[in-house]
């Protein structure tokens, strides 16, 4: 389903991410593992054409996402969470979670807020409240429902259990366990493996930019 093959990226004149490849099958929950600063963030936002690929290859599907601009990977049902969040402080939750939809014109929204709203049942009950108003753990829980918005056949999550209070972090990743269990297909960029015991297919360890 995503094949990276020897892709290299650079921020500036610095070489971030050097022959970097890994592939994700469909269904699977994949870990890229790392400490700060290893490359895990480099190498999603490169996925999503946030930042260029110096070379090498990126294929989802049948798609070379090199040649498509940032806006065109959105439509190929690709979801991504960063780690900051990035809410948009005017909006409500809810409507933070929609921003995919206007974006991209998704069709079937409606059921898929419901199956949101089903899998992730705290953010209907935050639905209604300015994401200004949320904790970091709460705001994750809306980003990662934006990121499902819009990520019906892959998930990128950066960091998505780490910094916010432990029992949300616990909440997350059993929610993340749920999503294995429906075969989401999920790449989780973390720096610690042991969150995630038993629930990952297979894991690739990243460091100073490379893949061991």
């Amino acid at each position: 389903m995503l094949k990276i093959n020897k892709i290299n990226v650079n921020i500036g004149l610095i070489e971030i991410l050097k022959d970097v490849s890994l592939e994700l099958q469909k269904g699977q929950m994949v870990g890229l593992i790392g400490r700060n600063g290893a490359g895990k963030t480099t190498l999603l936002r490169a996925i999503m054409g946030i930042l260029p690929t110096k070379s090498g290859e990126l294929i989802f599907e049948e798609n070379n996402l090199i040649k498509l601009p940032s806006q065109k990977r959105a439509y190929l049902s690709i979801g991504y969470m960063p780690e900051d969040r990035k809410l948009i402080p005017s909006m409500s939750a809810e409507e933070n979670i929609l921003t995919p939809v206007w974006a991209t014109n998704i069709l079937d929204w409606k059921m898929r807020l419901e199956w949101i709203y089903k899998i992730i049942p705290e953010a209907l009950e935050l639905k209604d409240r300015p994401s200004t108003s949320l904790s970091g753990g709460q705001q994750k829980l809306i980003a990662l429902s934006r990121a499902l918005m819009v990520g019906s056949k892959l998930l990128l999550l950066d960091e998505p259990s780490e910094g916010i209070a432990p029992a949300l972090a616990k909440r997350i990743i059993d929610i993340l366990n749920d999503l294995k269990k429906e075969g989401v297909t999920t790449l989780i960029a973390e720096s610690n493996a042991g969150h995630y015991k038993g629930m990952l297919d297979k894991s690739f360890v990243i460091e100073r930019g490379q893949i061991n």
